[in-house]
C-alpha cells in the first residue's frame, strides 16, 4: 500500500493530462500511486492514458459525477493513509508530494494541507495560498491575483485547502466524511474544510508545496457562476452553527443581496443569469439542506469562539 494516493479527476481533458501526469512522474517522493477517475470523457483521454501513462490506475465512469463525486470514487479505491487531490489542469513542482508529507508530519493537529497554487502562465502570481472564509459566508482564495513576493512563505494554520492541490489524512476523511457529491463542483472543498473545522481538524498551508494551475481550463464561465451561486448558500445553511449565524446573519444576507443585485444589473450576460439560477436553486433546496444541517451540527466539537476566530472580515 503506498503512503500517498494522488486522485485526479478528468473530463475531456486529453489536452491537459500529459502536463499533469508527467509532473507526477518527476516527484521526489516516490511512495505514491496515481488514480485517475474519468468522468465519462468523449475525447481521447482513455486511449491516451493507456498508451502513454500505463502506471496510472484508471477508473472509467459511464457518467459525469462531477469533481466531488469523481474524487470520492478515487478515494474509495485506495487504502492509502494520505489522499492528495490534484486538478487535471495543473503542473506539480517535483517536490510537491514531499512537501505535503513534510507538512503533515510537522503538524499532527492538521487533518489537511493546502498547497500554494501559482498561475501556469504567470508563475509569479498566486491563485491560492489556501482558502479563507468570511464572516458574511463568502469563501475565497488567499492571495489570489497577488504577486508571489514572500507574504505567503510561512507555514501557518488556515481555514481550508483548495482541493485543486491538497492533501488529506484518511483518518480525518473517515471521521468527517468525504466530499459531498451533490455539490458537483465548486465549494465542495470549502464544505469539507468547514466540516473538518467543526470537528477540530486544522488545516495548514505548505508554501513549499507548489503547483501551477491553468486557471479554469476545465470549468469557469456560467458553469462556475451557477454552482457558486448555489453552493455558497449550501455551505452557509449546512455548516454555520446557529450560535455563529445568529451573530453574523445581517452580513450574510447583505452579501447574498449584493450578489443578486450585481447579477440583475448584468442580466444580459449568461454568467449573471446562471448565478441567479444558482441562488434560486439554493433557496429551493433549503428544506433538504436543513435536514443535513442537523446531523452536521450535532457532531460539532469546537466552541463558537474558535470558529469566529478563523473567519475573516469582508
Amino acid at each position: 500500500m503506498p503512503e500517498i494516493a494522488v486522485v485526479v479527476v478528468n473530463w475531456n481533458g486529453a489536452h491537459l493530462l500529459p502536463t499533469c501526469l508527467s509532473s507526477l512522474r518527476q516527484q521526489t517522493w516516490r511512495d505514491f500511486e496515481t488514480i485517475l477517475v474519468d468522468n465519462g470523457s468523449s475525447d481521447d483521454s482513455l486511449a491516451l492514458l493507456a498508451r502513454e501513462f500505463p502506471e496510472v490506475r484508471v477508473i472509467p465512469l459511464e457518467e459525469n459525477l462531477g469533481l466531488a463525486g469523481g474524487t470520492n470514487v478515487g478515494i474509495a479505491a485506495t487504502d492509502a493513509p494520505i489522499i492528495a487531490t490534484l486538478n487535471n489542469d495543473t503542473e506539480a513542482d517535483s517536490r510537491w508530494l514531499e512537501e505535503l508529507k513534510r507538512a503533515l508530519d510537522t503538524h499532527p493537529e492538521a487533518g489537511s494541507v493546502a498547497s500554494k497554487l501559482l498561475l501556469f502562465d504567470r508563475r509569479d502570481t498566486i491563485h491560492s495560498a489556501g482558502d479563507f472564509y468570511r464572516v458574511d459566508g463568502v469563501p475565497g482564495n488567499r492571495g489570489v491575483w497577488e504577486r508571489d513576493d514572500g507574504r505567503y512563505e510561512r507555514s501557518e494554520l488556515i481555514f481550508g485547502a483548495c482541493a485543486g492541490a491538497a492533501a488529506y489524512r484518511r483518518t480525518m476523511l473517515e471521521d468527517v466524511g468525504l466530499f459531498d457529491d451533490s455539490f458537483f463542483m465548486y465549494c465542495e472543498d470549502v464544505d469539507l474544510a468547514f466540516r473538518g473545522q467543526l470537528l477540530g481538524y486544522r488545516c495548514v498551508l505548505a508554501p513549499t508545496a507548489v503547483v501551477y494551475h491553468m486557471l479554469s481550463a476545465t470549468g469557469g464561465g456560467p458553469l462556475a457562476s451557477y454552482y457558486c451561486g448555489r453552493n455558497f448558500l449550501r455551505v452557509i445553511a449546512r455548516d454555520m452553527p446557529s450560535g455563529l449565524l445568529g451573530r453574523v446573519w445581517p452580513r450574510v444576507l447583505l452579501a447574498q443581496l449584493q450578489f443578486t443585485w450585481e447579477s440583475l444589473l448584468h442580466a444580459r450576460e449568461p454568467a449573471a443569469r446562471a448565478r441567479l439560477r444558482g441562488q434560486l436553486d439554493g433557496l429551493r433546496e433549503l428544506p433538504r439542506i436543513l435536514r443535513e444541517r442537523r446531523t452536521i451540527q450535532s457532531r460539532r466539537r469546537v466552541p463558537i469562539r474558535y470558529l469566529r476566530s478563523i473567519l475573516v472580515a469582508p
